[in-house]
């Protein structure tokens, strides 16, 4: 084949008339999802469906909070600390937000590090996020003793509206649950990571194809989802 030969020049696409046309034009974005894999684009399916599962618990914790009779308890009351002879309002739970926010940036920072095969700092990077989120769940572990051990329960509580005991176990125990996983994937992958098994393409679960660090990304995306759900939580908890 000589130099000056060259690939064929697609023809343009036109666009279609009428209501095919405007088919096209919704349909255009068909292209990038055809190169996904496999992994993200289930990922993303999970994320979509656990969405409308935490947005149907959180409006029902709206729906239950507006509608009862009986007051409200104040977070800020619930939610103190005594510290020093005095009560500080929501600082546990600011520590769990730093927390948690925090390790989302580390998260991301493996990813990135996935991406440019440098597996010792992605390990490491995993593992502090994995610690990060273990820390997280053992304030809330610490959260719901002490409120457990001043009253609180499913069906009531010595501040206010039955309501809150159930509501509030219900939906931070489900975030909580999904943290817990988040953290049993995140050593997983992260071993996986450090003993080479992207790298010499080791068979065994999550293990892709060699050199491909993408269970590293879909792990991510799974961990920025919890993060954004705590935030909703935290808003509609702890500062409503």
């Amino acid at each position: 084949m000589s130099a000056e030969t060259h690939s064929p020049v697609r023809e343009p696409l036109h666009r279609p008339a009428g209501l095919a046309g405007f088919a096209a034009d919704w349909a255009s974005d068909q292209r990038t999802f055809k190169n996904v894999s496999w992994g993200k684009a289930m990922m993303w399916i999970f994320l979509l469906s656990d969405t409308f599962v935490f947005g149907c618990f959180l409006i029902a914790y709206m729906s239950a909070r507006m509608s009862t009779a009986v007051p409200w308890p104040n977070p800020s009351e619930v939610f103190a600390l005594h510290i020093g002879g005095s009560d500080v309002p929501l600082i546990l739970i600011a520590i769990m937000t730093f927390v948690l926010i925090t390790s989302s940036g580390t998260m991301a920072m493996a990813v990135n590090f996935g991406y440019r095969r440098d597996r010792k700092k992605t390990a490491l990077l995993m593992l502090l996020t994995a610690l990060f989120g273990a820390t997280f769940v053992g304030m809330q572990a610490f959260e719901w003793t002490k409120l457990i051990t001043e009253g609180v329960r499913p069906w009531g509580n010595p501040w206010g509206a039955a309501q809150f005991g159930s509501t509030f176990f219900m939906i931070t125990g489900f975030h909580g649950t999904h943290v817990t996983i988040g953290v049993i994937f995140l050593l997983i992958i992260a071993r996986k990571v450090w003993r080479g098994d992207f790298d010499t393409e080791r068979r065994g679960f999550f293990t892709s194809r060699r050199g491909q660090y993408e269970i590293v990304e879909i792990t991510g995306l799974y961990w920025h989802f919890v993060d954004l759900v705590w935030v909703f939580i935290f808003a509609f908890f702890y500062l409503w």
